[in-house]
Formats: C-alpha cells, structure tokens, sequence
C-alpha cells in the first residue's frame, strides 16, 4: 500500500490545523488585557457588536458571530448579570429574544478601545499580511455558510 494514500491525514497538511492553533494562541494573547476589563474572548466579541449595532436580536447576532444560540445564551446572561446589556422578548413577536447593549456597557468600551492595538503588536504581521489574512479568513467564511 502506497504511503502517498495517506498524506491527506498528515497534520501537516491540514489547513484547519493552523487556522485552529493560530486562533487559540491569539486567544491567549487576548488574556491579560481581557481580564483587565473583566471579559472572556467570546463576550468580547460580543461586545464589540454591542458597540457598533446597540441593539439586536439573538438570532441576527448569531450571524454575525457565527455562534449558535447555545453558545451565546449563557454568554448573554453572564454579560447581562454584569450589567453590560439587557435581553427582553420582543413585543411584535414574542419567540424573538432582544438585546441591547447598557449605559455600563457603553462605559467599558473606553477600557476596551486599547485592546486591539495591544494584539496587533503581539501577531507580528505587516499590515499588508494581515490585510490579506482578513480578507481570506472571511473568504472561507462566506464559503461555510
């Protein structure tokens, strides 16, 4: 039997391998700075929809995080017991869930603002490269879906 047949499960050669160690050890750059504000990765990535949208559904924020609404209930009722935003069900239709970000939310944004930055110097790549590395993540993204 040809060793060739194989190839294809050499870790190596897996794209969802890199993709997936790189996301991680970025995570863990985010850490620190994340625990400075008091937030784990997940909710900060919902809050940065927060800052921009102000207001949405769990559904339409489940796109946009490509979460599954599993996943961001109970990340939406730690945010919404630290006061950071609130949940009520809609009054057109009452199986819609609602959320809307808090004035305490709209204060720790400032806290936030210098994140970005911070990691941007921790992933040591040009602003061409990471560029470029934005636009086929997303690329793969729209792929998935």
């Amino acid at each position: 039997m040809s060793e060739n047949k194989f190839d294809a499960l050499k870790l190596e050669n897996q794209l969802c391998f890199p993709l997936y160690a790189a996301s991680r050890e970025i995570i863990k750059k985010y850490r620190p700075y994340l625990d400075e504000v008091g937030l784990t990765y997940t909710q900060y990535v919902t809050m940065m929809v927060f800052w921009h949208e102000k207001k949405m559904s769990v559904k339409e924020l489940g796109k946009k995080l490509y979460l599954d609404s599993g996943t961001l209930t109970p990340v939406l009722k730690i945010l919404e017991s630290k006061g950071l935003v609130s949940r009520w069900r809609s009054t057109e239709d009452e199986r819609v869930l609602m959320v809307e970000i808090t004035d305490e939310g709209e204060k720790l944004k400032e806290q936030a603002a210098k994140i970005p930055e911070k990691i941007a110097n921790c992933v040591g790549l040009e602003a061409e490269e990471a560029t470029q590395l934005y636009r086929l993540l997303y690329k793969i993204l729209e792929k998935t879906e």
